[in-house]
């Protein structure tokens, strides 16, 4: 079975890939992408929401996995959460999205509790699957370091000093939510891929 993955975001991408290697696609290199509404209540729901109709587009031959991911801020409520990737408004830009966080903690405090969550979705004709993987640290008023994306700037991870930003893709793959939900899922994949 083809592995797929159901994301466009190249970032995604990267680390779907270093940790189940390069014969993982991006669903875009298979059919041309469209609109899939995530209007789930959860991480779960909306990452099977996005896998399911990556899958239902594809068929049986394809084993779709698709995340959904984000930062939860309990000072602010619990945003953005399920939120993350639109926090500054539709069609907003990460950089948008970091910039308002940053606005919304520096009206409160310096620094605060918040964690990621990653809820990876896993499709087939063998069933559906979810997993989640968690991160947790704090989230500080200012942007700090240019590697890794989304939010990476202004979240530092419990046990450093540096933001995900400073830490660079090599220190985050061993610590992500995502890593964390990936090592949970890859041995649902490779049953999958094996039955």
């Amino acid at each position: 079975m083809q592995l797929v993955l159901a994301s466009g975001n190249s970032g995604k991408i990267r680390e779907f890939k270093q940790l189940l290697g390069d014969e993982l696609k991006a669903f875009s290199e298979l059919i041309a992408p469209f609109e899939i509404t995530e209007d789930a209540d959860s991480f779960a729901g909306n990452a099977l929401l996005k896998a399911r109709a990556i899958y239902e587009r594809l068929g049986e031959e394809y084993l779709v996995i698709s995340d959904d991911s984000g930062i939860t801020v309990p000072l602010l409520g619990g945003e953005p959460g399920i939120y993350s990737a639109r926090y500054a408004g539709e069609g907003a830009t990460a950089r948008q999205n970091l910039e308002k966080l940053i606005t919304e903690v520096g009206r409160l405090t310096a620094r605060t509790p918040a964690y990621y969550t990653a809820a990876i979705a896993i499709v087939s004709k063998y069933g559906e699957y979810v997993v989640h993987g968690w991160m947790y640290g704090e989230v500080i008023s200012e942007a700090r370091g240019d590697q890794g994306f989304g939010y990476d700037p202004s979240f530092i991870p419990e046990g450093y000093t540096q933001t995900l930003a400073e830490l660079g893709d090599e220190v985050k793959a061993e610590i992500s939510h995502r890593h964390k939900a990936l090592a949970l899922a890859k041995p649902i994949i490779e049953m999958l891929r094996h039955k």
